[in-house]
């Protein structure tokens, strides 16, 4: 009998790929943990139903929600991921020498332990020295650091259902600003633009970030495996225009990519009509 993951990506539209294990099921106290492994993806982590994560194309993400903001500030040293349970984001982090210190907080230790047991390719850099985990609250958490702490946040949070809920309000966008230094950097998977249901959270966000930053910037990537494969992040800085790069030391580091590329930067942030009228007008 031939297995089948499906996956509703609207009321309409479902994706679906053939699985050759279920390898891990769990409740957790905030979500349902699932690790599958498949014939063309690898394995896969879903959320509630939803994939986070596969083998095949998680590199596209994780270059994209880590890079762009490394060529614009080199010198980052103190970083700040909220979510990333998987570790992908914290593996692509490490390769910067120069960064001193990480501290990631993943509201469910659940998911980073699936992680470290079933998907190594992702959580592989989770016990580096420079990381430290806290697994409670991000938005409890923002609110306890003092200001102008750190260089850099990411926040890699589920969609805005569940327990990645209120990484998507004002107040804790307000925070961030707060704890980032004048040249930090705020960067924030933000949907897709494609399917109506994603769309309205990408412009909620983008509204209350742009209100808060001098810069508030969106760009894309091509990820299959997201619905619609159209995804986009946010870039949100004090007083770093994200256009301006610092090649020549970004390309001193020797970091190999897969995705994320120099000539790539610029041109991620070169917006489809549609997108830019959605933000914009």
């Amino acid at each position: 009998m031939e297995l089948w993951y499906t996956e509703e990506w609207t009321k309409n539209v479902r994706f679906s790929t053939k699985i050759k294990n279920h390898l891990y099921s769990k409740k957790s106290s905030f979500q349902q943990i699932d690790i599958f492994e498949s014939y063309e993806f690898g394995r896969f982590l879903t959320l509630d139903g939803l994939m986070m994560v596969n083998e095949k194309d998680e590199f596209i993400y994780h270059d994209m929600i880590v890079h762009p903001a490394m060529c614009v500030n080199p010198y980052i040293k103190k970083v700040l991921v909220i979510g990333a349970g998987d570790g992908g984001t914290v593996r692509e982090l490490v390769r910067y020498n120069g960064i001193e210190h990480i501290d990631m907080v993943e509201i469910d230790k659940e998911v980073t332990n699936a992680c470290i047991k079933f998907l190594p390719l992702t959580s592989s850099s989770l016990k580096n020295n420079r990381v430290k985990l806290y697994f409670e609250d991000g938005l409890v958490f923002v609110k306890n650091i003092n200001d102008n702490y750190y260089d850099l946040i990411i926040v890699d949070s589920t969609d805005p259902i569940g327990p990645g809920e209120g990484l998507f309000t004002k107040d804790f966008y307000i925070d961030c600003h707060r704890i980032l230094n004048e040249n930090g950097i705020l960067i924030n998977q933000h949907e897709s633009p494609y399917f109506e249901s994603f769309s309205k959270e990408m412009k909620r966000a983008h509204n209350k970030i742009s209100n808060i930053f001098k810069f508030a910037n969106i760009y894309q990537a091509h990820i299959p495996t997201y619905p619609s494969g159209h995804w986009l992040f946010g870039f949100a800085s004090k007083n770093l225009n994200p256009l301006n790069i610092k090649k020549d030391i970004w390309d001193s580091f020797g970091i190999k990519t897969k995705y994320y590329n120099i000539d790539l930067h610029n041109g991620a942030f070169a917006l489809p009509t549609y997108v830019k009228e959605m933000l914009y007008e």
